[in-house]
């Protein structure tokens, strides 16, 4: 059978010609196109957000100062990476989402109720990262959010929990977020912790690396001794999460230290780290690979980000997680490139001017192993069982993803035939790593074996009125 695509010879010419395309206005796309302004090439910046920031710095350009506060210098180093971004050569245009880019370089978007589509001669995606799926019983219930949630209503609107809120899962921004609640007077019940002291033996090895990068470990450790002087209970080594209520949630019950504990809250907050956002470049059949340590797709690049499609990139988070300062670096260096292949630099001076900032790329990221290891994620929260929900999207359960494998079912692909799973408006974007990684544990195979959904565009909805008036 032949797959059916898009014929671009039949879609309608692009209304405008631009050098590049950098898809995403956070710390990557941001930094890549003030390098490409910097060596004289006009940009045009599409997100989907209606200020610079992406994620880690939302709304930095209008945020005031008591937030500023609570959300601490990292955020606020948000600011310098944003104003760089105002110069002439950069074409900003935020509430853009991007629909549809394809292999001939040419890029839609929806924005002002019309579709818009431009030919590209490079593109940069800088789409950053989402929260890993935390699927645990319960975890559809009114009154759970995720812990990036919780951040982006504080950094947007300064919008905290009313009651009383419990943290539950793993990885640094769990602790940060808890940091900053502090600062904001927010009532904190408890952290359930789902790391454990084999975590902490697993991570040694990676420590005297991570040391490198004693700035992240000293920030760490800081947050961790204000949340213990605040005497908040932290229940290390949790497991066996389910969260109870009808209406909205009520309760959370856990095993921790061999010990069954249920705790009264009115707001959970589940959070087990981040993974590339990589549906555009899934979306080109790119090359992906199953990254073992972060435990999900990320896509193969050369090092200067560049895909195994001609013309396109990638930077930031979307091609592995690193952070905001290793994102901006990423972004920086992929635009060097960039410039490099439209004559603005010859190889000698690209590479001079790439060392420095391949070596502060080498010092941040010698942390990421150590993390890695601490703060991975357990199995029985990516991989869940009987009746508790995968595909949000379809009410797709695990027990009915389960019984698609015993009939036949050995990929992604094939679960949307049986079931509809991954077929809803986000895509297969929040399910699609839990779904790989359940058929691989049903079938008992390698993860990277089993595959990942094919991604076809739209990549976000768009109306009949907004594709009919495609310029």
């Amino acid at each position: 059978m032949t797959e059916l695509t898009a014929n671009p010879q039949h879609a309608k010419a692009p209304s405008r010609h631009v050098p590049v395309v950098i898809i995403g206005a956070g710390p990557a796309g941001l930094s890549a196109a003030s390098e490409c302004a910097q060596h004289g090439i006009k940009t045009l910046l599409l997100d989907e957000q209606n200020s610079m920031g992406g994620q880690i710095y939302r709304s930095i350009t209008r945020t005031n100062a008591e937030r500023k506060a609570i959300l601490g210098p990292d955020y606020v180093a948000g600011e310098k990476i944003a104003e760089a971004a105002k110069n002439p050569l950069i074409d900003y245009s935020p509430n853009s989402t991007v629909w549809q880019v394809n292999r001939d370089r040419q890029v839609s978007y929806k924005k002002d109720g019309k579709s818009v589509t431009v030919q590209a001669d490079h593109i940069i995606l800088a789409t950053g990262a989402m929260e890993r799926p935390f699927p645990v019983s319960g975890w559809t219930t009114p009154g759970v959010l995720s812990g990036g949630g919780a951040q982006i209503l504080l950094k947007s609107a300064g919008v905290v929990p009313n009651g009383s809120v419990v943290l539950a899962g793993c990885g640094p921004l769990l602790y940060l977020l808890a940091y900053q609640y502090l600062q904001a007077n927010v009532a904190i019940t408890a952290i359930v912790d789902t790391s454990s002291r084999a975590d902490i033996k697993s991570a040694l090895p990676h420590l005297f690396p991570a040391l490198r990068a004693f700035n992240y470990l000293r920030k760490g450790l800081s947050m961790i001794n204000a949340i213990k002087k605040a005497n908040i209970p932290v229940y290390k080594g949790s497991t066996d999460i389910a969260i109870h209520g009808d209406d909205t949630v009520n309760s959370i019950r856990f095993n921790s230290q061999g010990r069954s504990h249920t705790l009264k809250t009115d707001v959970v907050l589940l959070h087990q780290g981040v993974i590339p956002n990589t549906q555009i470049s899934w979306s080109l059949r790119a090359e992906h690979e199953w990254n073992s340590e972060q435990l999900c797709w990320i896509p193969v690049t050369s090092d200067w980000g560049a895909l195994d499609v001609p013309g396109m990139y990638t930077a930031g988070d979307g091609a592995g997680i690193g952070g905001a300062v290793v994102a901006a670096l990423q972004g920086r260096i992929t635009a060097l490139e960039v410039c490099q292949q439209l004559g603005k630099l010859d190889n000698a001076k690209r590479d001079a001017l790439a060392a420095p900032l391949r070596n502060d790329l080498n010092r941040n990221l010698a942390i990421r192993p150590f993390i890695d290891a601490l703060y991975e994620p357990k199995k029985a929260n990516r991989i869940p069982t009987g009746d508790t929900v995968v595909c949000r999207c379809e009410a797709v359960t695990a027990a009915d993803i389960s019984s698609y494998v015993e009939h036949g079912c050995v990929g992604p692909n094939q679960a949307k035939a049986f079931g509809r799973c991954g077929m809803g408006p986000c895509q297969g974007r929040q399910c699609g790593t839990t779904v790989t990684e359940l058929i691989a544990d049903k079938l008992q195979r390698k993860a990277g074996e089993v595959g990942y959904y094919r991604i076809r565009p739209p990549i976000k909805p768009i109306t009949l009125a907004e594709l009919a008036g495609n310029e």
